[in-house]
């Protein structure tokens, strides 16, 4: 299959090994959006991309640029959207409801959504969405098998206003726990800091999925103990609590759970090996990209191009 990948050239996560497996298999044209480029596609496309040429458009930009444009997205043909951020939609912030809203300006567009109860509310909603999990870049990210001198630790942003919840989460734990809330750069600083973790602690307080800092902490071999998201979307990703990860509701949840495990290292040290088997056959993100590639395979909705009069009623312009 041909297609045309845009992804945005100003990201912090490192994503350049999921784009590689996207193109391992398919027929992958990789274009690298500037954030003007992002927030003008028509002018874009106009002078660079001859649609007809490919059987598939995939988007992975940002969607703060693709919300102003639904009437130009709409004309694309073959259009999908690869997006990790629809949690929002459910999520008390400037986001909720406006994805779901933006993708019904888009009938003919595929989503494919990162989360398995995002996915499923996506669909009741009316949206030709696909589950496809986030997975871990193993080239970057792998247990080093060396000293964990921080017993419990988090990696990551908490000052976005889509992360309080998370934020007041750690804090809480932090009263109770010893725990270490880290920022890093992207890279080599990140890996290491994780290989130095025997508990990665996440908190996606709210947010129905699991963020990617979940699969690479289990990836370095992190006991990851992870803010429960629920039992379906446990079971669509293959957690088990107290297998290869905990699981916890509330700061007594876990508190308890580490002190179990304190006193168990050999089960602890069983857990860890479990959760970094299972991110490292189902979630490298050579699988993902071929997971990508598969869902864009199945015939996509028509396209039916909006008239005058709807375009009255979206009262939206191009």
């Amino acid at each position: 299959m041909k297609i045309l990948f845009l992804v945005q050239k100003e990201q912090r996560i490192i994503l350049d090994r999921l784009y590689d497996a996207v193109a391992a298999h398919s027929e992958c044209d990789l274009r690298w959006l500037s954030s003007g480029e992002q927030a003008n596609l028509r002018r874009y496309f106009r002078e660079n991309i001859d649609v007809a040429a490919y059987e598939r458009i995939v988007f992975f930009l940002r969607f703060k640029k693709e919300i102003r444009q639904p009437l130009f997205i709409r004309s694309l043909p073959n259009l999908v959207i690869l997006e990790h951020d629809a949690w929002q939609d459910d999520f008390p912030g400037k986001y909720q409801g406006k994805f779901s809203a933006h993708y019904r300006r888009l009938p003919a567009a595929r989503v494919l959504a990162s989360g398995w109860q995002v996915t499923e509310k996506l669909k009741a909603k009316g949206v030709d969405a696909v589950f496809v999990p986030k997975g871990y870049d193993p080239a970057l990210l792998a247990n080093r098998q060396g000293e964990r001198d921080i017993e419990l630790g988090f990696v990551g942003s908490i000052g976005n206003d889509a992360y309080s919840k998370r934020k007041v989460m750690l804090e809480a734990i932090r009263a109770r726990l010893p725990l270490v809330v880290a920022r890093t750069k992207s890279g080599e600083e990140y890996a290491a800091m994780l290989n130095r973790i025997r508990f990665f602690v996440s908190a996606d307080v709210g947010m129905g999925e699991y963020m990617i800092k979940n699969f690479e902490a289990m990836a370095c071999g992190c006991v990851l103990c992870a803010w429960d998201q629920g039992e379906t979307e446990n079971r669509a990703l293959g957690f088990g609590d107290m297998e290869n990860l905990v699981l916890y509701r509330n700061v007594d949840d876990l508190t308890e759970k580490i002190a179990r495990l304190r006193a168990m290292p050999e089960r602890m040290k069983a857990i860890a090996a479990a959760g970094q088997a299972l991110v490292e056959r189902e979630y490298r993100f050579d699988r993902i990209g071929e997971r990508i590639v598969a869902a864009l395979v199945p015939p996509l909705r028509p396209n039916p191009l909006p008239g005058l009069l709807e375009r009255l009623r979206l009262g939206l312009r191009l």
